[in-house]
């Protein structure tokens, strides 16, 4: 008996796992708002009743999507705010980590570009919520680095969000510019798309190296907007 119901879970695990790669695959050229719940049980294989002993909607099936696009993300912290090595060498880590991750998983980071502002509230919010709990990681990890010393909470928060959304864009970015496209492998001049890709890095770099620069004179600011200043010296040590 148990065999049996071990069977089915591992059956019904293989359908809903079937659902999702269907669904993102077919996203890659629509909207979740203008996605059709036959649409993903067509390309399945399954009667579109059975849809519904996976997900309640398409809907929640995208909120599903948002869960395993985000996590991906996830070990995107260490490399992006490390405190390892210097300024660029951290820029640099950080550049190639986000390009390699929209190498690696292409479908998510355009699901969550498109979907982020898009026409589905169930789904805009679970990406503000997990977006939300990333940047608080991304805090955190910020917190432990010596140059984050005498930040309040609620600055290092705002400098997670830049973070992060400097992550988001630079993702962006890299989907519109794929790599090789338009390069014979024959041949080893750069093409179009190797040439877009480096102007994609060369303009993350110099937007982390703003935030970087930033974050290293934001205690300098004056005494009466609300935080104690910070000396040259001190700032000098820090980097």
């Amino acid at each position: 008996m148990s065999h049996t119901l071990g069977t089915r879970q591992a059956q019904k695990q293989r359908t809903r796992r079937a659902l999702l790669d269907a669904a993102l695959e077919l996203l890659e050229e629509q909207s979740l708002g203008s996605l059709g719940l036959r649409e993903v049980t067509r390309a399945v294989g399954i009667a579109p009743t059975a849809f519904y002993r996976h997900f309640r909607s398409v809907e929640d099936l995208g909120v599903a999507l948002v869960g395993e696009a985000l996590e991906s993300l996830h070990p995107l912290i260490g490399t992006a705010v490390s405190a390892t090595g210097d300024a660029e060498e951290r820029i640099a880590r950080a550049v190639e980590s986000i390009a390699g991750h929209v190498d690696r998983y292409p479908a998510h980071m355009r699901f969550i570009v498109r979907e982020r502002h898009g026409g589905v509230q169930a789904v805009r919010e679970a990406i503000r919520d997990q977006l939300a709990r990333f940047t608080e990681e991304v805090a955190k990890t910020l917190a432990e680095d010596p140059v984050s010393a005498g930040w309040s909470a609620d600055d290092l928060l705002m400098l997670a969000q830049l973070y992060v959304d400097q992550m988001i864009a630079t993702g962006c970015l890299f989907l519109e510019a794929p790599a090789s496209a338009g390069t014979p492998v024959t041949t080893s001049e750069p093409g179009p798309g190797d040439r877009a890709r480096e102007r994609v890095a060369l303009t993350a770099a110099r937007r982390l190296r703003l935030i970087s620069i930033g974050r290293l004179h934001w205690l300098d600011r004056p005494a009466d907007e609300g935080t104690s200043g910070r000396g040259a010296a001190d700032i000098g040590t820090a980097g």
